[in-house]
């Protein structure tokens, strides 16, 4: 009973703190905002007994992404008045009709996920994971298992640093 307190109680200051984030017009209140989100969350890694993963949470996300964006709106200019004339090469219909498109599919999964059997047959069992503790089984799972989306979440993440290199090169 307590277990299920203590996370509707971290669910709720998430949530609340996640809306703060998009909501609150100030930037680096955004930001802050952002750190007691990742910090909650990090608690309720401690509440799913994922100790390791709690840790990984406040030192790359509440700590190095944190620091990341900080640094990003410092860089930007956030004061200038936006921009009076509108960009000729900006496809507003294709936009609309990709979004259009996304919730399309995202209806027809749900719609699919609603009426497929209750049951589903049963799969070919999966071998145990040969290694203890809960560092051992993401490492273990992280490199088996999730190995492709994990290096091109990391090729990404290299495509989006060079990115804004190249970008911030140009305005100094």
């Amino acid at each position: 009973m307590g277990q299920a307190i203590a996370f509707y109680t971290l669910s709720a200051f998430i949530l609340g703190f996640a809306i703060m984030v998009v909501s609150t017009k100030n930037t680096v209140h955004s930001v802050l905002f952002l750190v007691l989100n990742f910090l909650f969350v990090a608690a309720l890694y401690v509440l799913l007994g994922a100790q390791f993963l709690a840790v990984i949470q406040i030192l790359v996300y509440a700590g190095g992404i944190v620091v990341l964006y900080l640094f990003v709106v410092m860089l930007v200019n956030l004061k200038r008045p936006p921009e009076a004339h509108q960009d000729p090469h900006r496809m507003t219909r294709l936009g609309f009709g990709l979004a259009a498109a996304v919730l399309l599919e995202l209806g027809v999964i749900a719609a699919y996920g609603s009426t497929s059997p209750a049951n589903p047959p049963p799969l070919a069992a999966q071998p145990a994971i040969p290694v203890s503790g809960n560092t051992e089984q993401v490492g273990w799972l992280l490199y088996t298992n999730y190995l492709i989306p994990f290096e091109i979440a990391s090729m990404l993440l290299l495509v989006a640093m060079i990115g804004a290199i190249i970008l911030a090169k140009r305005e100094l």
